[in-house]
């Protein structure tokens, strides 16, 4: 049985996860997203931006399976990791930006999907948290080691050695979210908020994604020989390109 639906909203690809009763992730549901993402990675004329999202009302994705991660840690699981890495380095690779559409509970697991996205945003209930000390382990899908990067290790020290939850209002003021769109009409907000980029033109945007991404994992003189390289092979060989300028014009 399929725990994620896929619809168009013109440039923007929504995948929805529906896992009653609390949303939780397995790794069956790992697996199934990666195969969702691969084949969209396959339609970049056609999808620009890829959203995720819940489908229950006040989650996200509230974590991983425990049952499922208790088989991985007796080794009785081999897939469990692996099916995480690939889904999370999709996210990362894919030619369009990721978005993470947070409608309330991001804990565990799903803040690290989240994570894995280049963009988050938020209803005005999302809460967000690494919340793995209390129950006596720690973060196992990134979140030890991508938070920092986002918000600083201070701020995602904080988060990861207390386990405590973060509101929409102090994810947004920390960089953790990059917008935070009213409760009501959520999805729909959040498609027209990724349909802004989807508007935009794609060589340009698959590139602005590439540079970012890369670059993060390169010193800092490689990173902006990678930009300029994109940079150019673009400046070269857009025919609109002078069109697009005059019209930014005021």
């Amino acid at each position: 049985m399929s725990n994620w639906t896929v619809k168009r909203h013109g440039g923007v690809a929504t995948l929805t996860f529906t896992r009653p009763p609390h949303n939780f992730i397995d790794f069956a549901s790992m697996t199934e997203l990666g195969d969702r993402l691969d084949e969209l990675a396959e339609k970049s004329e056609q999808v620009k931006v890829v959203m995720l999202t819940g489908g229950l009302d006040g989650y996200f994705i509230s974590g991983g399976d425990l049952g499922d991660l208790r088989r991985a840690g007796r080794g009785e699981a081999p897939e469990g990791i692996p099916s995480w890495l690939r889904l999370t380095r999709l996210l990362r690779d894919m030619p369009q930006p990721t978005v993470a559409a947070v409608d309330g509970r991001a804990w565990g697991g799903g803040n690290e999907l989240a994570l894995a996205c280049q963009l988050r945003i938020g209803s005005g209930r999302a809460q967000l948290s690494q919340p793995e000390v209390k129950v006596g382990i720690i973060p196992g899908g990134g979140g030890s080691q991508r938070l920092p990067r986002l918000i600083g290790p201070g701020v995602a020290a904080d988060a990861v050695l207390r386990g405590r939850i973060f509101s929409a209002d102090e994810a947004l003021q920390l960089g953790w979210l990059n917008a935070v769109l009213p409760v009501d009409g959520f999805i729909d907000s959040a498609v027209a908020w990724c349909q802004e980029m989807a508007d935009l033109p794609s060589t340009a945007l698959f590139a602005a994604k590439r540079v970012l991404v890369q670059g993060l994992e390169l010193p800092l003189e490689r990173s902006i020989e990678l930009e300029s390289t994109e940079f150019l092979d673009i400046v070269g060989t857009s025919p609109e390109l002078a069109e697009r300028i005059r019209q930014l014009a005021p």
